[in-house]
């Protein structure tokens, strides 16, 4: 069962998450900010014990988050990620299978959204995600990335 996208008469839970890789492969911080209907904000800053890429870090973040919201008995989840690859994997529209070895986590992460009655996941843009990549550089001791302006374009040595 694909998520669905979350309806108004569900209390819902909105969820930011990044994960970060130093090196990459290397050691791995996952980070979310997890926003209940309340308002009410929790912050998820973690290392992985395993080793990974930054597609591995961004999948773990999202999939601690949903689990952290399902121990609290969440019903409806927005989840958010500037991650590309893991939301169109997750909406079931990726171009093709992923990475052999990320599959079984990506099988993993849709059974948790999907026992959620309503659930839905979306991309944002890197600059409107800062505060879960800045979780998850802290969870690996890193430092947050300088802001960048939204549409500033990175200079060339």
């Amino acid at each position: 069962m694909l998520p669905t996208d979350v309806s108004d008469d569900l209390p819902c839970w909105v969820v930011h998450c990044d994960g970060s890789a130093q090196p990459n492969p290397g050691r791995m911080g996952l980070g979310a900010v997890l926003v209940a209907p309340d308002g009410s904000r929790q912050a998820l800053s973690e290392a992985a014990p395993e080793r990974g890429c930054n597609n591995e870090a961004e999948l773990r973040a999202c999939m601690a988050a949903l689990h952290r919201l399902s121990a609290q008995g969440a019903t409806a989840a927005r989840l958010y990620s500037d991650s590309s690859i893991l939301v169109e994997q997750l909406r079931g529209a990726g171009d093709g299978p992923p990475v052999a070895r990320l599959a079984p986590l990506f099988d993993e992460a849709r059974a948790l959204l999907s026992s959620f009655a309503r659930s839905s996941v979306h991309w944002v843009p890197r600059h409107r995600n800062a505060e879960a990549d800045a979780l998850a550089r802290a969870a690996l001791g890193l430092a947050p990335k300088p802001a960048r302006k939204p549409g500033s374009a990175r200079r060339k040595r």
